[in-house]
């Protein structure tokens, strides 16, 4: 078999599969089908987020959830976050407002039902000492270790001081060195 054959095949069949294409196509359907393309990523669109009903519940709400941590997120704010859990928890903190619950109920139901962990600022308490304190015990733990590690190299690179017949024998070299510049 020709190894040229099967190109000289394919290269004989595409215009005729082109212009079946073009046969197949009008161009109304090819601009219809273009439209649908195109609009498809409109249909994926959500509906916006639902908000209070009152937007001073709405802000309060925002103020207590920004000192509130997602669970899920962890390092982001109950605010900021779009996980489903965030969205639920705020979906809560808006029914406990309504039930004209203050800032530190609120708070304090949170911190029921998932520990310190949900705040931003954990109290200050023997369960968070280590928390609270832990970064000054390492700071000056570190100073400590540099200081006595600098100390140490000091005096491993102190220079031990000149014999006399060392002094002599520089005295001669600089007097040497200022006759030959001179």
């Amino acid at each position: 078999m020709n190894p040229a054959l099967p190109f000289t095949l394919l290269k004989n069949s595409y215009p005729q599969k082109i212009s079946g294409l073009r046969n197949t196509f009008s161009a109304k359907q090819f601009i219809l089908l273009l439209v649908f393309v195109l609009l498809a990523p409109l249909s994926w669109a959500k509906e916006a987020a639902p908000v209070a009903e009152d937007p001073v519940i709405e802000k309060r709400m925002l103020a207590l959830s920004e000192d509130l941590r997602c669970l899920v997120c962890q390092n982001e704010s109950l605010a900021g976050s779009r996980a489903d859990f965030a969205n639920d928890l705020r979906r809560e903190i808006r029914e406990q407002m309504q039930a004209n619950k203050s800032d530190r109920e609120i708070i304090d139901f949170l911190v029921a039902r998932y520990g310190d962990f949900v705040l931003y600022r954990p109290p200050v308490k023997p369960a968070t000492y280590l928390l609270w304190g832990g970064p000054f015990v390492f700071l000056l733990t570190g100073a400590g270790i540099l200081f006595f590690y600098l100390k140490r190299r000091r005096k491993q690179i102190e220079e031990p001081p000149l014999t006399e017949e060392q002094h002599r024998h520089a005295e001669a070299l600089l007097k040497e060195n200022k006759g030959n510049n001179a």
